[in-house]
């Protein structure tokens, strides 16, 4: 009998499901997310090894310290099967163990917290990490849903096999077509991986009887998917000319915080916002999506708040925290559309809306009357710079309504963030640049009267009002040494300007 299972034997007399180990902490025992009394003095990391024995075995640790948080089944005998969860707290291993028997949330209906959940306000433990991402997913086990409706890969899966050759290389995307080497995306550019063999998309994708009705319509497939050791995938799959082809974006299971995305200039403060419109913006692949989840995660850690999201498809996971909720909706699943998701929205009690992208004016127009209306919308736009994604959505209207969008705009949006995504100039990866626009008095007054081509002077001389160019934070990044000056060039949106700041 392993040391753990003598904890586990109380956890189940005590009908609790959960329990939550970490270095110099008290171990935690709940029932269903109501705290149950368990007298164990605080234990230290040798204890917590000890104690955890296999389930740290050293393959595990390694993993763990390269991805941050590794997800494992325990059995437990006649205690009944757990589902573990690694983290790191403080650069020690963590565990959460969840009872995956009986009256228990499994690890596939994580999408949302049971409404029977007690939301808990407890005051966080004496010399506890308040602030680090990993300090939240070791205390809520729920940071990274499989999608309910489509089970995890299994081993067997021809498309394990690739995406995890696609994640060793470091590839942010996996490119695939029927009888094609795969290709993957490694910061930014395209690799053929010569040592996998060419590809049967019809048998190594997991595609269902509807999903190939689909493909044979002419239509294209958009799918989420858990892949152990690998994280979340987001899939479109399409027919080509040459038979089906599909492209792959590799994800972590947990959304990322936003002080682990070597941001240029602090936006936490756009999480704490009380309502009111913030886009993101970019071209694809910019890293929109993990910027929105990195301010949702911020949202859900700091404040008290019920986030619903509506996404095509569910991507990263997101750690509800001791006092909110969050609802996550899929588009063509859980609602037929983003406007009827969010007409639905605004009836269920949210402080926070997420909307995975503002495409037509239905949407737009529901999304400006929740931001008037005391919520908080975090939405992604494709725009290449602030005043584009202004504009954007205002040409999608007709000419005798592009007025009233204006005032609707200027009273309603809080900031856009535009972003790129640059190759390091030394090493591996990827460093984000951003352009950050605060609406102020004066840009919504830019707003209003159809002035946003002045938007771009607002933004050179208001650093003091958080205001931030973009190439402003290219010549930054470039005189940092971070990026090199061709590809700040070949990103800037004014070439002259970028000069002009690398010559002060």
């Amino acid at each position: 009998m392993a040391r753990i299972d003598s904890i586990l034997s109380i956890l189940v007399q005590q009908g609790a499901n959960e329990l939550r180990l970490a270095a110099d902490r008290e171990p935690a025992m709940l029932a269903h997310g109501a705290p149950k009394r368990l007298s164990i003095p605080k234990i230290s990391e040798e204890t917590l090894r000890d104690l955890l024995g296999e389930i740290l075995s050293p393959e595990r640790e390694t993993a763990l310290r390269a991805q941050g948080r590794v997800d494992a089944p325990y059995d437990a005998g006649s205690l009944g099967t757990f589902h573990v969860t690694l983290t790191l707290v403080n650069g020690a291993p963590a565990a959460v163990l969840l009872r995956a028997s009986g009256r228990t949330r499994s690890p596939a209906s994580h999408d949302a917290v049971p409404i029977a959940r007690p939301l808990r306000a407890a005051p966080p433990e004496s010399g506890a990490d308040t602030t680090s991402h990993a300090g939240e997913a070791a205390r809520e086990p729920d940071a990274a849903p499989p999608e309910p409706h489509r089970p995890a890969l299994s081993p067997a899966d021809p498309l394990l096999a690739l995406v995890t050759r696609a994640a060793a290389a470091r590839a942010s995307d996996l490119h695939l077509a029927d009888g094609e080497i795969p290709a993957a995306r490694v910061d930014g550019a395209l690799v053929a991986l010569d040592d996998v063999a060419p590809v049967d998309l019809a048998s190594a994708l997991p595609l269902r009887g509807a999903d190939r009705d689909e493909l044979a319509r002419g239509r294209s497939i958009e799918l989420a998917l858990d892949a152990p050791g690998v994280g979340r995938l987001r899939l479109h799959v399409y027919a080509a000319a040459d038979g089906l082809a599909a492209a792959v974006r590799l994800l972590p299971r947990a959304a990322p915080s936003l002080a682990s995305l070597n941001m240029p200039v602090a936006i936490d403060d756009i999480a704490m916002l009380a309502d009111g419109l913030v886009l993101v913006a970019g071209a694809t692949g910019s890293g929109k999506s993990t910027t929105l989840a990195a301010l949702a995660q911020e949202a859900l850690r700091r404040r008290s708040i019920v986030l619903v999201t509506l996404e095509d498809p569910i991507e990263y996971g997101l750690a509800p925290g001791e006092r909110s909720l969050v609802r996550r909706r899929q588009v063509g699943r859980d609602t037929p559309d983003f406007a009827s998701g969010l007409r639905d929205a605004l009836r269920q009690d949210p402080d926070v809306l997420i909307v995975g992208e503002m495409r037509d004016p239905e949407s737009i127009a529901l999304a400006l009357t929740a931001a008037e209306t005391g919520h908080l919308v975090l939405a992604s736009i494709h725009s290449r710079s602030a005043a584009s994604a202004i504009e954007r959505i205002v040409d999608t209207y007709p000419a005798g309504r592009q007025t009233q969008i204006r005032v609707q705009l200027a009273d309603s949006l809080r900031a856009v963030i535009g972003q790129r995504l640059l190759p390091r100039a030394r090493g591996a990866g990827r460093v984000p640049a951003l352009e950050v626009l605060r609406v102020t008095h004066a840009v919504a007054s830019l707003i209003r009267d159809g002035k946003t081509a002045q938007i771009v002077t607002a933004l050179q001389s208001g650093r003091r009002e958080g205001q931030l160019s973009l190439e402003r934070c290219l010549a930054d990044r470039v005189q940092a040494g971070e990026i090199r000056i061709e590809d700040a060039r070949a990103a800037a949106n004014d070439p002259p300007s970028l000069t002009s700041y690398l010559a002060r």
